[in-house]
């Protein structure tokens, strides 16, 4: 199947890399075979950070200055497989399942034999409400069902981690422009855009925390922008993007939501004698 170009997931290095790499990686996990598994572990966590440095604009367009974008991302290996069932799960889950036919017991009418059985010369018939018949029954039509399929809450936010840390290339970071906009305008949001260098004729996403009502009404009209909030933040948008734009409370609800947890990865193992001996004085200070 084709891909489009403007899809920056299908653009990241997470996902192409030329053969040197491929066959890099092929020696590297045949290497790691023989390592212990605390190197595999290391190996592989460093394999999952995602940490992109993005330049803040201000309303005017100046750069004034750059934050970190630290997500989790899948491994090289399964990253598309992720994002790819995170896609269609979502894309199922959308249909709503209530296309319905009738069979030819269903059918209202027919009760009665149309034209006696014999002497009439036409084949014998004896029900309107044959699927041979036009306005008759259906024979294997669709019926209601339910489409929907489940996924993991962290593999389908694994899914939308990875596919942001690999539009990262095509992601600016804006300060905060709500009461920026004292009416709604909407040539005053297209000129805005083309000082954060975005062409209105690209697709484009903005994801903001909190969106004021003279904002939604100054971009509801252009239709190549969706304006998203974390509640309706969504895979299918974020790949069908060209341009990716955050505030900065924005990449801070990222970094807390999809972002790495450091806590995971800082684990020590303690020595029995040791753990002994921290019961023993803490017995001892009870007994006192």
């Amino acid at each position: 199947m084709a891909t489009s170009s403007s899809l920056s997931f299908f653009s990241s290095t997470i996902f192409f890399s030329n053969s040197n790499t491929i066959h890099s990686s092929k020696q590297q996990q045949k290497h790691l075979i023989f390592k212990s598994k605390q190197q595999q572990f290391s190996i592989r966590s460093e394999a999952a950070v995602a940490a992109a440095t993005i330049p803040i604009l201000s309303f005017d367009g100046t750069e004034v200055g750059s934050t970190t974008l630290n997500l989790k991302s899948a491994p090289l290996d399964t990253a598309r497989a992720v994002v790819h069932r995170g896609l269609t799960t979502d894309l199922r889950n959308q249909r709503r399942g209530t296309a319905s036919t009738l069979t030819r017991a269903q059918v209202r009418g027919g009760g009665i034999k149309p034209y006696p059985q014999k002497k009439t010369g036409r084949a014998r018939r004896g029900s309107n409400r044959t699927p041979l018949r036009p306005g008759g029954g259906v024979v294997f039509g669709p019926k209601p069902k339910d489409w929907s399929v489940k996924i993991n809450k962290k593999e389908k936010r694994l899914a939308i981690s990875t596919a942001l840390s690999s539009a990262t290339q095509n992601a600016i970071v804006v300060e905060e422009f709500d009461d920026k906009f004292e009416k709604p305008k909407t040539k005053e949001f297209i000129d805005l855009m083309r000082r954060w260098g975005l062409d209105p004729k690209e697709k484009s996403l903005f994801l903001m925390t909190e969106v004021s009502d003279n904002v939604i009404l100054s971009s509801r009209n252009i239709c190549t922008l969706k304006m998203l909030t974390p509640r309706t933040l969504n895979l299918f948008d974020i790949l069908d993007s060209e341009k990716l734009v955050f505030t900065k409370s924005a990449v801070e609800f990222l970094n807390e939501r999809y972002g790495n947890d450091d806590d995971d990865d800082d684990w020590e193992v303690v020595d029995e004698e040791e753990e002994d001996g921290g019961e023993v004085e803490e017995s001892a200070e009870s007994s006192e």
